[in-house]
């Protein structure tokens, strides 16, 4: 796997505030990075159920097709350099569930809400047309999203990849959900500046390609009117997701599934190199695969975003 270079020589540590030594400023960046953003998507928005969900599309219709779905308070732009590297021979689309990014947000969501919002965006945008078999590739709490795809849309589809879904027992995630307490205001910030000098991963980690950081930072806020009319920043995603959130069952649905299943997960995190794979591993195919990326913790398209472009190409050519 290719490792790319980093353009900081240190990586940040502590408590990892990344961009704070920036002050506003953009980090270098590469310039497979910059070509990638260059390549800008069709951006529009879906309506399901009532909500405008944001979609990001690259390549032409009619192409096999791929949808890619982010992670817990993430949003489509997480994969906005990571999706033009298959626009060539695929018809791409990222989406922002409802209540993050910049879809709407709801009174209540679920589990069966987001997989219905999934398959709409991806029959709206173009994957499914002149009979595609869409891949599905979901990363963290877009794993579990994905599990629904695989059973809802059973054999219309080509693959999925889980790319490092936190899979637990279900015992395990029943204590997680008891443990959530109501939600905390978000935090709004007086400038730009200041709201991107406090961004950090959840799971908090280091990152070496602080331009990434920085593009995900950025892609994370919105400006905010305060009751007083002052302007400030503030993070886009809803706090009350989680509130009276209806919860699926990701394990039965991969096992309800169709289509090729491939896990990839980063060396450091856990879920694929530690005890939740083989809690995994009975719900999916044998013989699936199960794909290890160095030197990357649970953001892999932060830590190692060309590792994990080719890591997809890859399964992507095996599955043909």
């Amino acid at each position: 796997m290719n490792k790319i270079e980093t353009t900081v020589a240190e990586r940040v540590t502590g408590r990892k505030n990344l961009l704070a030594a920036f002050a506003g400023r953009k980090p270098p960046a590469p310039d497979w990075f910059n070509a990638a953003i260059a390549n800008a998507p069709e951006r529009g928005f879906v309506d399901v159920r009532g909500a405008a969900i944001e979609t990001l599309s690259w390549g032409q219709r009619g192409k096999p097709g791929i949808l890619f779905l982010h992670g817990n308070g993430a949003n489509a732009d997480w994969w906005s350099f990571i999706a033009p590297f298959f626009a060539d021979d695929y018809r791409v689309t990222a989406m922002s569930f409802s209540g993050m990014g910049g879809s709407s947000w709801r009174d209540r969501y679920s589990y069966d809400l987001y997989v219905t919002e999934a398959l709409e965006v991806a029959e709206a945008t173009g994957l499914f047309d002149g009979d595609s078999r869409p891949v599905i590739i979901g990363h963290s709490f877009g794993a579990f999203i994905t599990s629904g795809l695989v059973a809802r849309g059973g054999p219309r589809l080509a693959g999925a990849m889980l790319v490092d879904g936190p899979f637990l027992a279900s015992a395990e995630r029943k204590k997680r959900r008891e443990r959530r307490g109501s939600p905390r205001p978000k935090n709004i910030y007086d400038t730009l500046e200041q709201a991107l000098a406090r961004f950090r991963f959840a799971p908090d980690q280091n990152c070496a390609n602080l331009f990434i950081a920085d593009w995900i930072a950025r892609s994370s806020l919105r400006e905010y009117t305060r009751r007083d009319g002052r302007k400030g920043w503030t993070w886009r995603f809803d706090p009350h997701v989680w509130m009276g959130f209806l919860h699926g069952y990701p394990d039965k649905d991969l096992l309800a599934g169709h289509c090729n299943i491939a896990v990839i997960g980063g060396e450091r995190s856990g879920f694929v190199t530690g005890r939740y794979m083989y809690q995994l591993a009975p719900f999916i195919p044998p013989g699936s695969p199960m794909i290890v990326i160095g030197d990357a913790d649970h953001h892999i398209m932060a830590d190692q975003p060309l590792a994990l472009v080719e890591a997809i190409r890859t399964q992507l050519a095996n599955w043909k």
